[in-house]
């Protein structure tokens, strides 16, 4: 009985080391490709092995602008928000995954935050009203963003079956589109998931010659 035991493990990890690719469309209600989307596979069952552990990722601000507008990050990943700009900003979210603040601040806050939760977390500045940017926290390690045809590929170990998912900021209802694919050992898988998108709707940036109080621009 031991030996089966020992054997099945054995499968299992000498499974874990052949990675397989997941090609995935992102495409909305009209058939076009949508650009910047998060794509990630979650496995249906648990991971024999342990996963990597996850970075510390930067969320820079320049321009009075987030960079980038969407962040995917793995469960437990620490984020910085460094400002690169010659100004001071006031970074926050009320989101229920993450709520925190980073009171006016000029270069590199002493903590990172830690996104310990999954899901989205939308991201705001205190003085700037037109700086929004979102990070989505998904429990699994698989992820992408689209590019500009709507495409991404994720590399995940073959011999299980995964629940592979799209979102976007502007999908109605914030409901990511899904499919569950089963990965076996040699073969790639493609597939399309369709998002159906809102209007796009982002308060009017000032110009850099406005004058606001403080000093703030």
């Amino acid at each position: 009985m031991r030996t089966k035991a020992m054997a099945l493990i054995l499968g299992l990890l000498l499974g874990n080391a052949h990675a397989v690719t997941i090609r995935v469309n992102v495409l909305d209600s009209d058939g076009k490709p949508i650009g910047q989307a998060a794509v990630y596979a979650t496995p249906d069952t648990p991971q024999p092995v342990a996963w990597a552990k996850p970075k510390t990722l930067i969320i820079d601000q320049v321009d009075k602008e987030f960079v980038n507008h969407l962040t995917i990050v793995q469960t437990g990943t620490l984020v910085s928000f460094p400002n690169h700009d010659n100004i001071r900003h006031h970074v926050y979210s009320f989101s229920e995954a993450k709520n925190f603040e980073l009171p006016l601040y000029e270069g590199t806050p002493a903590k990172p935050v830690v996104f310990d939760k999954a899901g989205v977390v939308t991201l705001g500045c205190n003085i700037h009203d037109w700086m929004s940017a979102y990070v989505l926290v998904v429990d699994s390690p698989f992820f992408a963003l689209t590019d500009n045809q709507g495409a991404a590929q994720l590399e995940v170990p073959a011999g299980r079956d995964y629940a592979v998912s799209a979102w976007h900021p502007q999908v109605k209802k914030r409901t990511p589109g899904n499919a569950k694919v089963t990965v076996a050992a040699g073969n790639s898988t493609e597939l399309a998931l369709t998002l159906d998108l809102k209007k796009s709707f982002r308060p009017i940036r000032l110009p850099a010659t406005a004058n606001l109080d403080a000093g703030y621009r």
